[in-house]
């Protein structure tokens, strides 16, 4: 009986998808722990009246969690713990291109590989001196933290994962680039508040949908990097809307909150998202 958790972003009302999401957790977790988590980093984009919304559709539809939900706002010297491990071992380092610069980058080089978090990034911040570096942050310059690939693979190679439903995954971490973990905006990236909790947390099994498989292997790395417990996982098929196109919070019309006020029950809801699945 795995202990699993449900971890959604107050940045929107919850739409079909997640009450899908959400029951496939409590049902994989066979009637052990079900933990909920607010992975609410980005706060320029979470909005209090989100949890109180994300409380009451989850306990509308039935999902019941087993623990008081946690924060990751509220957690971020967890995070920078594990930030400070990696930087001790020379694995990370500042990036202070802007989005701007970044792009335009990309552009130039029109056959650039892509990752999970889209094209690679072509490496300019980590070819500047320790001088440069220091010039940059004196001049309060923003920066980000990025993830030397290279490195860390070297001293790891490739390994391997499995998914419950998908089976088993290689992974070839060249094929990521150097991803950021610690963002300019919000300080902290999804995919290492993300492994931290789900460590910190005792997870046993992270059922979410194949749109994040990627983020996976990515999770799979730092779990290898930083020495931590690995969950089991399973990646569910997405519910799609009437193009067959993965829902997003804008689209309203499919939202918990507005399919309870049509007048649809949680057994009809969840029924519309079993025939939704792609």
């Amino acid at each position: 009986m795995p202990r699993t958790r449900f971890a959604p972003s107050p940045t929107g009302l919850l739409h079909i998808g997640h009450a899908y999401s959400a029951m496939f957790t409590m049902e994989a977790a066979k009637g052990s722990d079900v933990l909920l988590r607010f992975e609410d980093i980005d706060a320029g984009r979470c909005r209090p009246e989100y949890y109180e919304a994300i409380d009451e559709d989850l306990s509308w539809i039935g999902f019941k969690w087993t623990e008081p939900p946690i924060r990751q706002s509220d957690r971020r010297h967890h995070y920078e713990a594990a930030l400070e491990s990696l930087k001790q071992r020379d694995l990370l380092y500042p990036c202070f291109c802007t989005r701007a610069q970044i792009l335009d980058e990309e552009q130039r080089i029109a056959a650039a590989p892509h990752g999970p978090d889209g094209p690679h990034y072509a490496g300019t911040c980590r070819r500047l001196s320790s001088e440069d570096v220091q010039q940059n942050i004196d001049q309060g310059k923003p920066f980000s933290l990025r993830l030397k690939i290279d490195k860390a693979m070297s001293s790891l190679g490739r390994f391997t994962w499995y998914d419950q439903e998908a089976g088993l995954q290689q992974v070839n971490m060249e094929d990521f680039g150097d991803i950021v973990l610690a963002r300019k905006d919000s300080g902290l990236s999804y995919h290492l508040c993300s492994v931290v909790d789900d460590h910190l947390q005792q997870i046993e099994l992270v059922t979410r949908g194949q749109d994040l498989m990627p983020s996976t292997s990515i999770h799979r790395l730092l779990q290898e990097l930083l020495n931590f417990t690995v969950p089991q996982y399973h990646h569910h098929k997405l519910v799609a809307d009437e193009n067959g196109l993965r829902l997003a919070k804008r689209r309203q019309d499919l939202s918990i909150r507005d399919l309870r006020a049509s007048g649809l029950s949680p057994i009809e809801l969840l029924n519309q998202a079993q025939i939704r699945l792609v």
